[in-house]
């Protein structure tokens, strides 16, 4: 996909290109990749759901 020059969407996959680039460079195994790839969801959706629970129990301790 094309985006306009320096626009959020251009800098994103400007970085994805950067650290994949970054991997294929250094001649990392896909399977390491996927593994660090899995990893940063993983964590990702961890903070998320922390987030959530706090919402939620501030929310609890407001109806009380």
């Amino acid at each position: 996909m094309v985006y306009k020059p320096y626009s959020a969407e251009w800098h994103r996959k400007r970085f994805l290109k950067e650290a994949l680039d970054a991997y294929f460079d250094d001649y990392v195994d896909v399977e390491t990749i996927r593994k660090d790839i899995y990893d940063i969801l993983q964590s990702r959706a961890n903070k998320a759901h922390e987030e959530y629970d706090r919402a939620n129990q501030l929310s609890d301790s407001l109806k009380n």
